[in-house]
Protein backbone atom coordinates (compact mmCIF):
# COMPACT_ATOMS: atom_id res chain seq x y z
CA UNK A 1 0.00 0.00 0.00
CA UNK A 2 0.95 3.51 -0.86
CA UNK A 3 0.03 5.71 1.71
CA UNK A 4 0.28 9.95 1.67
CA UNK A 5 1.01 11.13 4.55
CA UNK A 6 -0.50 15.43 4.59
CA UNK A 7 1.66 17.17 7.51
CA UNK A 8 5.31 15.54 8.94
CA UNK A 9 5.10 17.19 12.00
CA UNK A 10 4.62 15.18 15.66
CA UNK A 11 1.57 13.07 14.55
CA UNK A 12 2.24 12.60 10.67
CA UNK A 13 5.59 12.14 11.69
CA UNK A 14 5.29 9.65 14.44
CA UNK A 15 2.38 7.65 12.53
CA UNK A 16 4.47 7.68 9.42
CA UNK A 17 7.62 5.53 11.77
CA UNK A 18 5.17 3.06 13.19
CA UNK A 19 3.45 2.48 9.79
CA UNK A 20 6.92 1.99 8.34
CA UNK A 21 7.98 -0.06 11.13
CA UNK A 22 4.70 -2.67 11.35
CA UNK A 23 5.14 -2.99 7.43
CA UNK A 24 1.38 -1.54 6.94
CA UNK A 25 3.33 0.76 4.12
CA UNK A 26 5.37 -0.14 1.28
CA UNK A 27 5.90 3.25 0.41
CA UNK A 28 5.19 6.84 2.24
CA UNK A 29 4.88 10.13 0.63
CA UNK A 30 5.00 13.25 2.60
CA UNK A 31 3.13 16.30 1.75
CA UNK A 32 4.87 19.42 3.80
CA UNK A 33 4.56 23.37 3.14
CA UNK A 34 7.62 23.75 6.01
CA UNK A 35 10.84 23.66 3.62
CA UNK A 36 12.41 22.58 7.35
CA UNK A 37 10.47 19.63 7.93
CA UNK A 38 10.21 18.22 4.21
CA UNK A 39 14.06 18.50 4.35
CA UNK A 40 14.31 16.88 7.84
CA UNK A 41 11.42 14.17 6.66
CA UNK A 42 13.67 13.18 3.88
CA UNK A 43 17.11 13.41 4.82
CA UNK A 44 16.51 11.29 7.63
CA UNK A 45 14.47 8.76 5.43
CA UNK A 46 11.05 9.24 7.33
CA UNK A 47 9.44 9.05 4.38
CA UNK A 48 9.93 8.20 0.51
CA UNK A 49 9.36 11.53 -1.31
CA UNK A 50 8.28 14.67 -0.89
CA UNK A 51 5.78 15.85 -3.53
CA UNK A 52 2.86 18.21 -3.96
CA UNK A 53 -0.84 17.60 -2.72
CA UNK A 54 -2.11 16.72 -5.63
CA UNK A 55 0.37 14.11 -7.14
CA UNK A 56 0.33 12.82 -3.59
CA UNK A 57 -3.54 11.57 -3.78
CA UNK A 58 -3.15 10.36 -7.17
CA UNK A 59 0.00 7.93 -6.42
CA UNK A 60 -1.55 6.71 -3.39
CA UNK A 61 -4.04 3.98 -2.06
CA UNK A 62 -4.46 6.12 1.53
CA UNK A 63 -4.36 9.67 2.18
CA UNK A 64 -3.82 10.63 6.02
CA UNK A 65 -4.22 14.07 6.71
CA UNK A 66 -1.94 15.36 9.60
CA UNK A 67 -1.88 18.83 9.66
CA UNK A 68 -3.43 21.49 11.65
CA UNK A 69 -7.43 20.75 11.98
CA UNK A 70 -8.38 24.11 9.76
CA UNK A 71 -6.04 22.86 7.07
CA UNK A 72 -7.48 19.28 7.36
CA UNK A 73 -11.51 21.02 7.06
CA UNK A 74 -9.83 23.38 3.97
CA UNK A 75 -8.03 20.18 2.15
CA UNK A 76 -10.58 17.27 2.69
CA UNK A 77 -13.29 18.65 -0.13
CA UNK A 78 -10.47 18.64 -2.72
CA UNK A 79 -9.59 15.81 -1.77
CA UNK A 80 -12.98 13.86 -2.07
CA UNK A 81 -13.10 15.66 -5.31
CA UNK A 82 -10.02 14.06 -6.68
CA UNK A 83 -10.63 10.36 -5.77
CA UNK A 84 -14.29 10.41 -6.05
CA UNK A 85 -15.40 6.83 -8.03
CA UNK A 86 -11.80 5.47 -6.88
CA UNK A 87 -11.36 3.05 -4.13
CA UNK A 88 -8.67 5.54 -2.46
CA UNK A 89 -9.19 6.25 0.99
CA UNK A 90 -8.88 9.64 2.97
CA UNK A 91 -8.69 10.15 6.90
CA UNK A 92 -7.31 12.39 9.17
CA UNK A 93 -6.18 12.67 12.66
CA UNK A 94 -7.09 15.62 13.80
CA UNK A 95 -8.38 16.45 17.28
CA UNK A 96 -11.66 18.13 16.06
CA UNK A 97 -14.26 16.21 14.01
CA UNK A 98 -18.27 18.21 13.89
CA UNK A 99 -16.32 21.05 11.05
CA UNK A 100 -15.01 17.86 9.05
CA UNK A 101 -18.18 16.06 9.38
CA UNK A 102 -19.69 19.35 7.65
CA UNK A 103 -16.96 19.87 5.63
CA UNK A 104 -17.58 16.28 3.65
CA UNK A 105 -21.60 16.08 4.23
CA UNK A 106 -23.52 15.04 1.50
CA UNK A 107 -19.92 14.87 -1.25
CA UNK A 108 -20.68 12.14 -3.47
CA UNK A 109 -17.35 10.79 -2.02
CA UNK A 110 -18.69 11.00 1.60
CA UNK A 111 -17.94 7.63 2.04
CA UNK A 112 -14.44 7.06 1.21
CA UNK A 113 -13.20 8.84 4.66
CA UNK A 114 -12.81 7.78 7.88
CA UNK A 115 -12.96 10.30 10.66
CA UNK A 116 -10.21 9.36 12.67
CA UNK A 117 -8.76 10.73 16.66
CA UNK A 118 -5.81 8.82 18.39
CA UNK A 119 -5.94 10.30 21.83
CA UNK A 120 -2.10 10.41 21.67
CA UNK A 121 0.50 13.31 21.17
CA UNK A 122 3.08 15.54 23.89
CA UNK A 123 3.98 18.98 23.91
CA UNK A 124 6.36 19.15 21.59
CA UNK A 125 5.72 19.64 17.37
CA UNK A 126 7.79 19.21 14.37
CA UNK A 127 9.21 16.14 12.40
CA UNK A 128 12.21 15.66 15.27
CA UNK A 129 9.72 15.15 17.78
CA UNK A 130 7.98 12.07 16.17
CA UNK A 131 8.07 9.06 18.17
CA UNK A 132 7.78 5.27 16.63
CA UNK A 133 5.70 4.85 19.46
CA UNK A 134 3.46 7.06 20.22
CA UNK A 135 -0.16 5.31 19.71
CA UNK A 136 0.77 1.82 21.14
CA UNK A 137 -1.91 1.08 23.25
CA UNK A 138 -3.78 4.62 23.27
CA UNK A 139 -7.45 4.95 22.41
CA UNK A 140 -8.17 6.30 18.89
CA UNK A 141 -11.84 7.35 18.35
CA UNK A 142 -13.69 6.52 14.48
CA UNK A 143 -16.53 9.00 14.03
CA UNK A 144 -19.48 8.65 12.38
CA UNK A 145 -18.18 5.33 11.73
CA UNK A 146 -21.43 4.17 9.30
CA UNK A 147 -21.13 7.16 6.92
CA UNK A 148 -18.29 5.23 5.62
CA UNK A 149 -17.87 2.31 3.26
CA UNK A 150 -17.53 -0.61 4.62
CA UNK A 151 -14.17 -1.27 3.10
CA UNK A 152 -12.39 1.89 3.92
CA UNK A 153 -13.42 1.24 7.41
CA UNK A 154 -12.17 -2.35 7.75
CA UNK A 155 -8.82 -0.55 5.97
CA UNK A 156 -8.72 2.22 8.80
CA UNK A 157 -9.50 -0.04 11.21
CA UNK A 158 -6.45 -2.57 10.57
CA UNK A 159 -3.99 0.65 10.32
CA UNK A 160 -5.13 1.09 13.70
CA UNK A 161 -4.77 -2.33 15.00
CA UNK A 162 -1.45 -2.86 13.58
CA UNK A 163 -0.84 0.76 15.85
CA UNK A 164 -1.88 -1.29 19.01
CA UNK A 165 -4.38 1.33 19.35
CA UNK A 166 -7.65 0.23 20.72
CA UNK A 167 -10.29 1.47 19.16
CA UNK A 168 -13.83 2.95 20.20
CA UNK A 169 -16.85 4.62 17.91
CA UNK A 170 -18.46 8.09 18.94
CA UNK A 171 -20.55 10.55 17.02
CA UNK A 172 -18.58 13.66 15.79
CA UNK A 173 -20.73 15.90 17.68
CA UNK A 174 -20.42 13.87 20.99
CA UNK A 175 -16.04 13.43 20.28
CA UNK A 176 -16.21 17.27 20.35
CA UNK A 177 -18.01 17.91 23.40
CA UNK A 178 -15.73 15.31 25.49
CA UNK A 179 -12.55 16.69 24.22
CA UNK A 180 -13.34 19.72 24.76
CA UNK A 181 -13.60 18.82 28.61
CA UNK A 182 -10.35 16.09 29.01
CA UNK A 183 -8.00 17.72 26.07
CA UNK A 184 -8.71 21.13 24.95
CA UNK A 185 -9.34 22.53 28.85
CA UNK A 186 -6.28 21.37 29.62
CA UNK A 187 -4.27 22.96 27.27
CA UNK A 188 -6.02 26.08 27.67
CA UNK A 189 -5.82 26.07 31.61
CA UNK A 190 -1.54 25.42 31.29
CA UNK A 191 -1.33 28.13 28.94
CA UNK A 192 -3.09 30.79 31.31
CA UNK A 193 -0.73 29.41 34.25
CA UNK A 194 2.01 29.78 32.26
CA UNK A 195 1.37 33.55 30.99
CA UNK A 196 0.21 34.61 34.92
CA UNK A 197 3.85 33.22 35.73
CA UNK A 198 5.58 34.37 33.09
CA UNK A 199 3.63 38.05 34.13
CA UNK A 200 4.72 37.50 37.99
CA UNK A 201 8.31 36.71 36.92
CA UNK A 202 8.93 40.10 35.28
CA UNK A 203 8.32 41.65 38.91
CA UNK A 204 9.88 39.01 41.05
CA UNK A 205 13.07 37.44 38.68
CA UNK A 206 13.27 34.52 41.68
CA UNK A 207 10.24 32.83 41.10
CA UNK A 208 11.35 30.16 38.74
CA UNK A 209 14.08 29.48 41.73
CA UNK A 210 10.94 27.67 43.27
CA UNK A 211 8.95 26.10 40.25
CA UNK A 212 8.92 22.42 41.10
CA UNK A 213 7.80 19.37 39.83
CA UNK A 214 4.16 20.01 40.56
CA UNK A 215 4.49 23.47 38.59
CA UNK A 216 6.50 21.58 35.82
CA UNK A 217 3.71 18.89 35.33
CA UNK A 218 1.04 21.91 35.26
CA UNK A 219 2.66 23.69 32.41
CA UNK A 220 3.74 20.95 30.32
CA UNK A 221 1.26 21.86 27.79
CA UNK A 222 2.08 25.38 27.57
CA UNK A 223 4.76 23.88 25.46
CA UNK A 224 2.64 23.36 22.96
CA UNK A 225 2.31 24.62 19.35
CA UNK A 226 0.53 27.37 19.11
CA UNK A 227 -0.09 26.90 15.06
CA UNK A 228 -1.11 23.49 16.24
CA UNK A 229 -3.90 24.06 18.80
CA UNK A 230 -5.16 27.95 18.11
CA UNK A 231 -6.67 26.34 14.92
CA UNK A 232 -8.38 23.38 17.49
CA UNK A 233 -9.43 25.78 19.92
CA UNK A 234 -11.50 27.93 16.99
CA UNK A 235 -12.76 24.98 15.74
CA UNK A 236 -14.18 23.44 18.41
CA UNK A 237 -15.18 27.04 19.70
CA UNK A 238 -18.84 26.54 21.07
CA UNK A 239 -17.47 23.44 23.12
CA UNK A 240 -14.49 25.15 24.69
CA UNK A 241 -16.50 28.14 25.57
CA UNK A 242 -19.10 26.25 27.68
CA UNK A 243 -15.93 24.26 29.46
CA UNK A 244 -14.29 27.59 29.91
CA UNK A 245 -17.55 28.84 31.87
CA UNK A 246 -17.87 26.51 34.00
CA UNK A 247 -13.97 26.02 34.67
CA UNK A 248 -14.59 29.99 35.78
CA UNK A 249 -17.31 28.88 38.03
CA UNK A 250 -15.27 26.28 39.55
CA UNK A 251 -12.66 28.90 39.95
CA UNK A 252 -14.83 31.62 41.52
CA UNK A 253 -15.87 28.81 44.22
CA UNK A 254 -12.45 27.87 44.92
CA UNK A 255 -11.77 32.07 45.44
CA UNK A 256 -15.07 32.69 47.94
CA UNK A 257 -13.89 29.68 50.00
CA UNK A 258 -10.55 30.57 50.24
CA UNK A 259 -11.42 34.77 50.96
CA UNK A 260 -13.52 33.68 53.68
CA UNK A 261 -10.79 31.02 54.79
CA UNK A 262 -13.32 28.64 54.82
CA UNK A 263 -10.99 25.34 55.21
CA UNK A 264 -14.05 22.77 55.57
CA UNK A 265 -15.54 23.71 52.56
CA UNK A 266 -12.41 23.94 50.76
CA UNK A 267 -11.51 20.00 52.00
CA UNK A 268 -14.79 19.13 50.67
CA UNK A 269 -14.36 20.42 46.97
CA UNK A 270 -11.40 19.05 47.17
CA UNK A 271 -12.30 15.38 48.63
CA UNK A 272 -15.04 15.94 46.03
CA UNK A 273 -12.01 16.40 43.09
CA UNK A 274 -10.24 13.39 44.57
CA UNK A 275 -13.26 11.21 43.20
CA UNK A 276 -11.85 11.73 39.83
CA UNK A 277 -9.16 8.80 41.31
CA UNK A 278 -11.48 6.47 40.52
CA UNK A 279 -12.34 7.00 36.90
CA UNK A 280 -8.85 7.47 35.65
CA UNK A 281 -7.83 4.52 37.77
Amino acid sequence: MTIAVIGTGLIGGSLILALRKRKFAGRIIGVENNLQHRNIALLSGMIDEADTLESAVDKSDMIILCAPVDVNCALLPRILDRIEGSSKIVTDMGSTKADMAEASKNHPARGRYVAVHPMAGTEYSGPLAAIGKLFDYKIVIICDAGLSDPDALETTEKMLTSLNMRITYMDSAMHDIHVAYISHISHITSFSLALCVLEKEQEEENIMTLAGGGFESTVRLAKSSGETWAPIFTENAEYILEVIDTYIEKMKLFRSLIAYRDKEGLKELMDEANKIQKILN
